[in-house]
Parts: C-alpha cells; structure tokens; sequence
C-alpha cells in the first residue's frame, strides 16, 4: 500500500479527471497515452479499487466512488509536495546575529570590517549596537546580544578571544598639565579609561576635575590637543598633535587593559560562531588600528 502515495501516479490520475480524457491527460503530463493507462492500471491496483470507469463510445472517463475518495487525496497531496519544493527553492531568510562594540570603537575601519561579512555572508543580518562596556556586558545577560566587543581589565572573566590594549597618558603637544587639580578629557561615565584615570589620580593623592567629557574618540583627542584637559588613552590613540606624559610630567606608568570578544550565557548559533570566527581572525593583526 506505500505506492498509493507514489505522486507521479496520482498527478496523472489527477490529469485524466481533470481532462477526461486519457489522450488529453497525455498531453498536459507529457505522457503517451498508453503510458497513461499503465499509470492508471498500476494505481488501480496499489489501492486495490477501481478507480475510472471509461466510456468506450464517448471516450470520456468518470471517477467511481473509490476514484472520488482519492481524488480529494490525491489533490491535497499534490499541493502539499509543489508547496514544500517551493519553500526549498527559495533562499532561506536571513538569520540575525546581535553584535555590541564599544562607543569609542565603532570607527570606519570596524565599520568596513563589519560591511566585509555582510558581503561575505548573505545569509546572516548583523544587527550591531553600540554602547559602553557596562551597557553592553548588561546586555549581553539580558540576552539582548549575542555577542560583544568590550573594553575591560586583562583576564577579567571569561572570553572568545581577547587583545592586550597598552595605555599612555596624553596631553596636549605644548599645553601645560594642571598639577592639582588635574583636568580631565574624558569617555562618560562607564569608560574603563576614566575609571582608570580617575583611581590612578586619586591613588597618587592628587585632586581631578573633569574638564572634557565626549562619547566619541575624536571628541576627546581634539580636547587633549587643544589643551582643555589630559586623558589616559590606548597608545594608538595618539595624534601628531598630541604628546605622551611621563612621571617627570607627574604621571605614573599604567598597566595595560584589554578588548574582548565575549557571549553571553545563551549558547552560539551556528551564524554567530561565524561572526566569532570572523573577528577572531580579522581583528588580531588589525585590533591596533581600530581603536
């Protein structure tokens, strides 16, 4: 009885109704007509009924009661397999990846990297946000993101992969550096550089202020250049117009911090493993560039 599903039968079965007529079934199934009536002798006989009684004066064909039983079957059996090789043929929808970079990070180089594995996968939509690693670690345990490039101390917790980060006092190139109390450009509130700033000042006994506070980059570059306070920046942050602090300037060496690439307590689809990999490889000889 597993042949009765056999969809190549029951589409020409189908055929000879519609058409009543086995030579006009040939036609649209691309059959003979002595093809047809194989078919339907051998469906006949894999239900064990008979199926068509066909009139030898007229040519036409009526389905008997068994045959009109099949009939709804054989009609709901077919639009089940077209609409199934339909869904095959189609491109599957995109599946979406939620990806964290810290606001100070989220540069053109990263902005290109990111544009590269969308080009290299289709098949994956990136949803990226950005924020401050607070935010993003927040995020990541509300399972809001999959992923997330943070800023933190070295070793600090679990992670994919991370990259050593070496951080430089800056100032302005010919500005003089208040000593007491020092004025600050600084990330806000939630930086790992301004928390650093700010506990190195303190631990050396010496009073700061904020002086400069910026969400991007190049708002606090430009403040150091133009003397409105100093920062502790990654040491590729430097520009021309900037000069690196030394203790005779009153400024201890600091340790270095790190970028992460980290995931949250939900396991890694299969297109954020790609993600991963994708930076994982990418970042490690470029992770100075983009800062």
């Amino acid at each position: 009885m597993s042949d009765i599903v056999d969809l190549d039968l029951l589409r020409t079965f189908m055929a000879v109704v519609d058409c009543g007529s086995f030579t006009r079934a040939g036609a649209r199934v691309h059959l003979t007509q002595s093809t047809v009536s194989q078919q339907i002798k051998k469906l006949e006989a894999n239900v064990g009924h008979v199926l068509l009684v066909r009139n030898k004066s007229t040519g036409s064909v009526q389905t008997t009661e068994q045959g009109e039983l099949l009939l709804g079957y054989a009609r709901r059996l077919l639009a089940t397999a077209a609409e199934a090789m339909d869904i095959m043929r189609k491109p599957m929808a995109p599946k979406t990846v939620r990806l964290g970079v810290p606001e100070d990070f989220a540069g053109r180089r990263l902005i290109d990297l990111l544009s590269s594995f969308s080009v290299a996968s289709p098949q994956i939509r990136l949803d990226t946000t950005s924020g401050w690693s607070v935010e993003l670690r927040r995020l990541l345990d509300a399972g809001e993101i999959d992923l997330a490039l943070i800023k933190r101390e070295a070793g600090d917790g679990a992670c994919l992969v991370s990259w050593k980060e070496e951080l430089v006092w800056v100032g302005g190139g010919s500005c003089k550096v208040d000593p007491d109390p020092v004025s600050l450009a600084v990330f806000p509130v939630g930086c790992i550089y301004r928390e650093r700033a700010i506990r190195a000042i303190e631990a050396q006994g010496r009073r700061w202020r904020i002086a400069y506070t910026s969400q991007g980059l190049m708002g606090v570059q430009a403040a150091v250049a133009s003397g409105l306070g100093v920062s502790l920046l990654p040491s590729n942050a430097l520009l021309p117009e900037h000069r690196k602090l030394s203790p005779a300037d009153g400024f201890r060496a600091e340790r270095g911090s790190e970028m992460a690439l980290v995931k949250g307590r939900m396991r890694l689809s299969r297109e954020a493993k790609l993600l991963a990999e994708f930076l994982s490889e990418r970042l490690t000889p470029a992770a100075a560039e983009l800062a």
